[in-house]
């Protein structure tokens, strides 16, 4: 399948360019390339220059993309960093993903916002030691000073003005020894860093070429659907006979206590076998139910504890000697995914190796994991990553990779596992319902004190300990429960932060009031503060730069004209994934509850490809306020309640405001942006509707009391 997808990318190519020939490449951009589109000789022969790039005697050059592809745009930014140290011409590059390979790659995954923070400096020096390469090789036949000679769009000049392509120097500049030390570009000097590219992979998505996960199929496998019942329920009798009686249903299998699975010639059969199987399942634990839970949160944040994550000053004394203590707790449900694509994965486990393909953010976990499974050495399991139909960490966890190399062994053949979209809003892997209660004293008009108690469905680490406002105050003290349950949680895009941020965000607002300060001077002077008493105490511990916050904060305020327009703004500003982002909610003052724009400010280093960034910085803002305004999934009996998007809501295109995207100009290294702007969305909005409204609203997700202000008009 892949030589088929390779050969078809390769036909687009030499149409485009007017080739004939053996060119090579695997998610070529038509709209990128086609203005730029040069004829040239075919590609005869290829040459490695290292684990990341080859070079063809045309001057076409191949850059693998080391990373996992989930949409947040690293098969096209990755490979722009290969290309700028290596000063090429960007029109010349073929991307192709590269293959699982702990050993050639480090730090495949994609998660945390990381994968351009972590992989840049490795990034630039793969590019950088090719040009040097092929500049001395160019030197050596020269008889001159590499020192001399300069490069420029794929072509080595020398002091005399000769010139030779990369591809005429290829096979020489690979066989020379590598250098240790390599010298890297002046960020002043990109010119392909911070030039905006369309995606690589475009023409193949919209053309549609298998690139995804759901479009691999390999002759003779199998299709299997994992049927799960209530989270802690185990199976008491199974009555498949109806099931089985269905034509492409090959069988009916039990994994486990826990697990059935339908295996079909095709999907559709196993989801038609689904519908009439009859399982019955033990007594549900009533305790597994989002009632339960949320009184078992709420007890937890009036519980006394002395396990702090951070506790300053004197917390206690600085409440007993205010003038006014503000309390406020704040909420949230359990969320799903909700990914475009539902959960697959392609497994052919035989003795000689494991063969697994699909979309997975942690290849080398999950290849530890079905080793360990299966009991095979590492070695022995083989990933292929296709690119994701969305992510947002659901696709960290590859339960869905185990199960189809379970399924495989137990078969005998490949098979193909694929969930429905019940599947895995019934059973999957869910953010965690939480709670959080602020307390604050307030003592002559100025914040003395702060207390931030955290509780968090299996999760024990539900607060930002060194996070703002920590630095900002003398008196400031942190706590965490975890709260156990059987239902399953995880990363969910930006963890903890994605709710946190919006609570925090939303009671500094509530405190600037309180204190009869504006929201923007408000957190400016707690601002001011971090950064005096960190310049003071170098041993303060604080996990962001306050001058850096400011910075952000100011500049959204100028962009948005905060105070200075005709609208009910609200303020949001908070630091995750390394980056700081500022966003102002514009409410028009005739229609109270509708958010009509969203301005932005990031500061996360240099971006390297703006065309992309500003779009996955979109993303980010419109999945935190959509999910803030009207995302809830609620447990009953063991089970979710909302099991598809008939149910379960989301922000929908006329509710879409516009989002103006603005990058604080900096020479910074690149840090994380995948997460960064969804976290503050969800405050922005808040403090919004309570401008527009004078209603502040404590819980998500806030359509119901949006929906309780509308009809009290």
């Amino acid at each position: 399948m892949k030589e088929q997808n390779i050969d078809i990318q390769r036909r687009t190519f030499l149409k485009i360019n007017g080739i004939v020939g053996t060119g090579f490449l695997l998610g070529f951009n038509f709209y990128s390339c086609q203005e730029a589109a040069v004829i040239r000789e075919p590609a005869t022969s290829w040459t490695d220059m290292n684990a990341f790039l080859n070079i063809a005697n045309n001057g076409l050059v191949t850059i693998m993309s080391p990373n996992p592809e989930i949409g947040q745009g690293v098969k096209t930014s990755m490979p722009m960093i290969i290309a700028e140290e290596l000063d090429v011409d960007w029109k010349d590059v073929v991307v192709e993903q590269a293959p699982f390979d702990n050993k050639k790659y480090t730090r495949q995954v994609a998660g945390g916002s990381q994968s351009i923070r972590k992989g840049w400096k490795s990034l630039r020096t793969a590019g950088a030691t090719a040009r040097d390469m092929l500049v001395t090789a160019a030197a050596l036949q020269w008889d001159v000073d590499k020192k001399d000679c300069r490069t420029e769009k794929g072509i080595v000049y020398g002091p005399e003005g000769q010139s030779l392509s990369y591809g005429a120097l290829a096979a020489a500049a690979s066989a020379l020894e590598i250098p240790d030390d390599v010298k890297l570009k002046d960020p002043k000097d990109f010119s392909i860093i911070g030039k905006g590219q369309m995606n690589v992979d475009l023409t193949s998505i919209i053309t549609g070429e298998p690139l995804f996960g759901m479009d691999y199929t390999q002759e003779g496998m199998v299709y299997a659907n994992v049927i799960k019942g209530p989270f802690g329920a185990s199976i008491q009798k199974i009555q498949d006979s109806e099931a089985k009686a269905i034509e492409g249903v090959i069988d009916v299998i039990r994994l486990d206590d826990e697990r059935v699975v339908i295996i079909g010639q095709d999907t559709w059969s196993c989801f038609k076998a689904k519908k009439v199987l009859q399982l019955e399942w033990d007594q549900v634990d009533e305790q597994i139910d989002s009632a339960v839970i949320d009184e078992g949160l709420h007890a937890l944040l009036q519980k006394q504890s002395q396990d702090y994550k951070r506790n300053d000053g004197d917390v206690d004394k600085a409440f007993k000697e205010a003038d006014q203590i503000v309390e406020r707790v704040y909420e949230a449900p359990f969320l799903a995914h909700n990914t475009m694509a539902p959960m697959n994965f392609f497994a052919h486990v035989t003795a000689d190796k494991v063969h697994c393909v699909g979309p997975i953010q942690t290849p080398e976990w999950t290849q530890g994991r079905i080793a360990k499974l299966l009991d095979v050495p590492d070695e022995k399991v083989h990933i292929e990553m296709t690119r994701m139909g969305g992510g947002f960490g659901r696709r960290l966890y590859g339960d869905f990779a185990l199960e189809a190399c379970e399924i495989s062994q137990k078969i005998g053949q490949a098979v193909k596992v694929v969930y429905t979209r019940e599947d895995d809003m019934r059973g999957g892997i869910y953010r965690p319902a939480s709670k959080y209660k602020f307390r604050a004293s307030i003592k002559d008009g100025l914040l003395t004190g702060y207390e931030l108690v955290g509780a968090s469905v299996n999760d024990g680490n539900c607060v930002r300990a060194n996070n703002f406002p920590a630095g900002a105050l003398d008196n400031y003290r942190v706590i965490a429960h975890r709260y156990e349950s059987p239902i399953t949680v995880g990363a969910w895009r930006a963890p903890v932060t994605n709710f946190l941020a919006y609570a925090e965000q939303s009671f500094m607002d509530e405190l600037a009031e309180k204190c009869g300060k504006d929201p923007v001077r408000f957190r400016l002077e707690l601002l001011d503060k971090a950064s005096s008493r960190s310049q003071e105490n170098s041993e303060l511990a604080l996990d962001y730069d306050p001058q850096k916050f400011k910075g952000v904060i100011e500049d959204v305020v100028k962009h948005a004209r905060f105070g200075k327009v005709d609208k009910h703004q609200g303020l949001s500003a908070y630091y995750s994934h390394n980056t700081y982002v500022a966003e102002v909610a514009d409410i028009d003052k005739a229609h109270p509850t509708r958010i009509e724009k969203i301005h932005c400010s990031i500061d996360c280093g240099i971006v390297i490809n703006p065309t992309g960034a500003i779009n996955q910085a979109q993303g980010g803002v419109i999945d935190g306020m959509g999910h803030a305004m009207y995302g809830e999934l609620t447990i009953k009996n063991g089970s979710s309640v909302q099991q598809n998007f008939d149910a379960y809501r989301l922000i929908r295109m006329p509710e879409v405001p516009e989002v103006d995207i603005h990058f604080v100009e900096s020479l910074n290294d690149p840090t994380g942006l995948g997460e960064p702007t969804l976290p503050p969305a969800g405050g922005a909005v808040a403090n919004a509707i309570y401008r527009s409204t004078g209603t502040r609203i404590y819980q998500q997700p806030f359509i119901k009391e949006i929906a309780t202000l509308e009809k009290l008009g």
